[in-house]
């Protein structure tokens, strides 16, 4: 995705949401007038402002060595450090396993000190929240940095965090966890801890980043030039960051994202995330797959699989992927009942996730293609005429057909 989506489309609007409240800014200062509500062109620009940050957070374009160097370099200059060495991995999980195999290497002593210090400062995390919200925030009543919070920040959350950070980082940790499994350290989960709550997310900084971009922007706020820089440069130019006071550990972003209709991630025999280095997360309308069925499109999947799952969220998943007329055929299913070209089954084998029942289907044959279709009904169904009765909204499945 392009990091300049939206620009053209709302800097004239800008502009004149700028001019509407320049008394908001004086000299560099913040009025001491608190901005209560916006403007029906301010409104329309919540959107756009939600739209450009997500695409950053979602970017699966390469970045630019040079351009993450001087960003890296001038945020720690924004907090008065040292500038560091900088390190640039594929992904998160090359870049976290060398961390973690590195700190095992030293003396036991050197471990503890790792986490007790926490090397890995949390710093730049107070240049989101401490430094840039708080100064922005001071300038808007509190129901206006309420209705921001819910129209900006928390959709950015539930599409991005939701639905891609938190998958990746569990991922990362998991994989962290199996790299360093045959290492004998009593430290190792304290010291994940430290990487994972001390690392920038660019996922999640965008969140922080639409909201502060647009009371800068829109509401013409005032706020400290240097740190937003600074904290605008780290998310438009870098992958997954993990900060040391000597080493900066950069992460390339993914190389492939893919969604459903629902902005979950979704693919079908392929992976729904990929980085450049070939790790990979397989997942189903939101629901992270292993690699066995992830692996293949749902039209290979196999019946027996739902048998064999013990994940009950796994296995509704391969329910939904094979749908219940090809289960219908490969699995053995007792006939209860039948009436004219529907039946009414029991799958005895398959208990539902969620109510522990036994799963009733209707599964109805059409007579010129062959072709099987089956829909769920109730556990208590008694007969198929109930069953079809069920489906079609409490009508009788003679008094539907006279009706059609």
């Amino acid at each position: 995705m392009a990091l300049e989506h939206g620009v053209g489309k709302f800097s004239a609007m800008r502009s004149r949401a700028g001019a509407m409240n320049h008394t908001n800014r004086r000299d560099g200062g913040m009025s001491p007038t608190k901005i209560t509500q916006l403007t029906p062109e301010q409104e329309a620009m919540i959107a756009v402002y939600r739209e450009k940050w997500q695409a950053i957070a979602l970017s699966t374009e390469p970045i630019d060595h040079q351009k993450a160097t001087e960003a890296v370099k001038a945020a720690y200059v924004a907090l008065g450090q040292k500038e560091p060495d900088i390190l640039f991995f594929d992904s998160p999980s090359q870049a976290i396993t060398t961390i973690i195999l590195h700190r095992l290497e030293q003396p036991w002593w050197r471990q503890i000190g790792s986490i007790v210090w926490a090397d890995l400062k949390p710093s730049l995390w107070s240049l989101v929240w401490n430094r840039l919200w708080k100064q922005l925030s001071h300038q808007l009543s509190n129901q206006l940095s309420h209705q921001l919070e819910q129209h900006i920040w928390r959709n950015l959350w539930s599409d991005v965090w939701n639905q891609v950070a938190s998958l990746l980082r569990n991922l990362v940790l998991q994989e962290a966890q199996r790299q360093v499994l045959n290492q004998k350290s009593i430290y190792i989960d304290e010291e994940l801890k430290v990487l994972l709550n001390t690392c920038i997310q660019p996922e999640l900084w965008a969140c922080y980043g639409s909201r502060f971009d647009f009371c800068r922007s829109m509401l013409n706020c005032a706020c400290d030039r240097q740190k937003w820089s600074a904290f605008e440069s780290l998310v438009t130019n870098c992958g997954w960051i993990f900060p040391n006071d000597r080493i900066c550990y950069v992460c390339d972003r993914p190389t492939k994202l893919s969604f459903d209709s629902e902005n979950r991630l979704h693919a079908e025999g392929e992976p729904a995330l990929e980085f450049a280095d070939g790790y990979s997360l397989y997942s189903f309308h939101g629901v992270r797959l292993p690699k066995k069925y992830g692996k293949l499109h749902p039209n290979q999947w196999q019946a027996e699989w739902v048998l064999e799952e013990d994940n009950s969220e796994l296995r509704r998943v391969l329910i939904q992927g094979i749908g219940y007329g090809r289960i219908c055929q490969e699995l053995e299913a007792q006939l209860l009942d039948s009436w004219q070209d529907y039946s009414l089954l029991k799958i005895d084998n398959i208990i539902d996730w969620r109510d522990g029942e036994p799963i009733y289907l209707l599964k109805m044959t059409c007579p010129s293609t062959g072709f099987i279709h089956a829909m769920r009904v109730p556990p208590d169904t008694s007969s198929a005429r109930e069953a079809i009765a069920w489906v079609n909204w409490g009508i009788d499945p003679e008094e539907f057909q006279t009706q059609t």
